[in-house]
């Protein structure tokens, strides 16, 4: 969670074209790496877990 409030933070400071192309990209992606840990926590294997937490986006 840190580092998705470090991403927060930092790409504020982009021009504001980037909203919705750069900016937007980079808040999900990082907002996606504690929600799989999350969800893959919440799995009742193991294995399962181990899964989500090495989940990578194409």
């Amino acid at each position: 969670m840190d580092f998705v409030t470090k991403i927060y933070k930092v790409s504020k400071l982009f021009p504001k074209e980037e909203t919705f192309g750069l900016t937007s990209q980079l808040r999900r992606s990082a907002v996606s790496i504690p929600s799989n840990i999350s969800e893959g926590y919440g799995r009742e294997g193991v294995k399962d877990y181990l899964r989500f937490l090495n989940y990578k986006h194409n």
